[in-house]
């Protein structure tokens, strides 16, 4: 397919962020077949133009696709995505199904987000197998993780945040987030300049549900305008948990949300 748009350069801060997240984590490597996950939120397609620009810059050959997983529901539409990626010349997959609908008889003892979470990784990953990649690309970045290891830490009684890169239970895809070194300023900035096709809203059900993500974010927020070194000192404290499954890929720790 011939692109009839072309990517967009995010910012130097960005792209250095990324690029030594790859790095330090050996994320991405050559022959690489990339499945990145689309929600159509600033943070997605942030990491989507950060892996644009890499393929054309990194010395190293990978492919890339995406995927958006459309829960089913009402104030969602994803829709505009498709054109998008087409004009970009990105293969592009778009699976619907009823998660929303699924949870309302199927979710048991856990929260919305963590079971949403959970189906769209599973149907993320049976989407890789189908296309023949091996890496699947999320866009969490160092405020998702900051908030993960609070509530891990407060409400599950355990040391433990996203990890940076490992190898799924199955043992057939490694999993990676590039953006574990950026801050969601950095995108939100990036999307607003660039004036990215942003799908707002991109979770519903989570904006209307109580959820603890967002008082940890609050908090964090709070905290970081009294202490300004606050997300570089929780990385440093993040570090080994980050870093734990991507020593020992298969050792049997179940996959956080």
């Amino acid at each position: 397919m011939t692109p009839t748009a072309q990517p967009i350069p995010p910012s130097r801060s960005l792209i250095s962020a990324a690029g030594r997240a790859i790095g330090d984590y050996d994320m991405i490597r050559e022959g690489d077949r990339i499945l990145l996950g689309l929600s159509g939120g600033k943070d997605s397609l942030s990491l989507l133009h950060i892996l644009l620009h890499l393929q054309k810059k990194a010395p190293i050959k990978f492919e890339l696709a995406a995927c958006t997983v459309d829960p089913q529901s009402p104030e969602y539409d994803p829709s505009p995505l498709k054109s998008y990626l087409a004009d970009l010349g990105v293969a592009y997959f778009y699976e619907s199904q009823p998660i929303l609908e699924q949870a309302e008889t199927h979710m048991k003892g856990t929260s919305f987000c963590a079971y949403c979470s959970r189906m769209r990784r599973g149907i993320l990953y049976a989407q890789a197998r189908l296309h023949g990649c091996n890496v699947l690309a999320l866009a969490q970045h160092l405020d998702d993780l900051a908030e993960s290891f609070l509530m891990s830490a407060f409400f599950g009684g355990k040391l433990r945040t996203m990890q940076a890169h490992y190898l799924n239970d199955a043992g057939d895809v490694r999993v990676i987030r590039p953006l574990i070194y950026a801050r969601e300023r950095q995108t939100r900035d990036f999307a607003k300049n660039a004036a990215l096709p942003v799908i707002f809203e991109n979770c519903p059900a989570c904006f209307s549900m109580p959820m603890q993500r967002m008082h940890m974010k609050q908090l964090l927020a709070d905290q970081e305008a009294l202490h300004p070194r606050l997300f570089a000192n929780l990385l440093t404290t993040m570090r080994p948990l980050m870093a734990l499954q991507n020593a020992d890929p298969k050792s049997s720790q179940a996959e956080e949300t």
